[in-house]
């Protein structure tokens, strides 16, 4: 999959905002910004739209853009319902999900298993998001699908740091195989349990995920 320039560049201002390059408040200057990445100002403020819509920065009419770093209790609040929105959609899904949608899933697994054995953390992310959407789509509830595409897109930046942590993207796999067996067996309870447990952050992991991006 490849990304354009504005994908690009937000992911590089994330990196500049999680090492603390960047403070939480400060003003992002739009033209110096362009100027950085060679871009005219479109594709900047694409990518800043990016930022905005995943929460990492804030659009204040008529004064600019700002970082915006949510504090650890807001975070570990988003993560609580996120793991409580995966595990509805797991466990709908178990129930309901089609034939095509299983074999979609497995293929997007085994994508990630490639991306693991290539130590590739982007392309893995890539297939990861779209394993969890297929999951969402297929809990038969658009009005769940779409709120929790949107907590997901808030927690993008979030989500992919931790695949950097040491063992993490190993154990996500194994979850992974987990939660293709409960839906392939449509089992419904342990689809909920494993998606739950697969999204929640607790303890050192969540402790990481802290210090990940507010380095001072």
């Amino acid at each position: 999959m490849n990304k354009n320039r504005a994908d690009k560049i937000a992911e590089e201002l994330q990196e500049l905002i999680f090492s603390g390059s960047f403070k939480d408040g400060e003003r992002l200057d739009e033209i110096r910004l362009a100027q950085k990445y060679g871009v005219s100002r479109t594709p900047l403020r694409e990518a800043l739209k990016k930022l905005a819509a995943s929460g990492m920065v804030e659009q204040i009419p008529h004064r600019g853009v700002f970082v915006r770093q949510p504090g650890p209790m807001e975070l570990l609040e988003m993560f609580e319902l996120m793991s409580e929105l995966e595990a509805i959609c797991g466990k709908l899904a178990a129930k309901r999900i089609s034939e095509d949608a299983l074999k979609d899933l497995k293929a997007a697994n085994e994508k990630c298993q490639i991306a693991k054995e290539n130590a590739d953390i982007d392309g893995y992310y890539i297939e990861n998001e779209r394993f969890h959407q297929i999951i969402y789509k297929q809990s038969g509830n658009t009005f769940l699908e779409q709120e929790t595409l949107r907590l997901q897109k808030r927690l993008q930046p979030f989500r992919r740091v931790q695949l950097r942590f040491r063992g993490r993207i190993e154990q996500s796999m194994s979850e992974h195989e987990l939660i293709v067996e409960a839906l392939l067996n449509g089992d419904a309870s342990k689809a909920e349990a494993t998606l739950r447990k697969h999204v929640a952050v607790q303890g050192d992991k969540f402790h990481q995920l802290v210090a990940s991006f507010n380095k001072r």
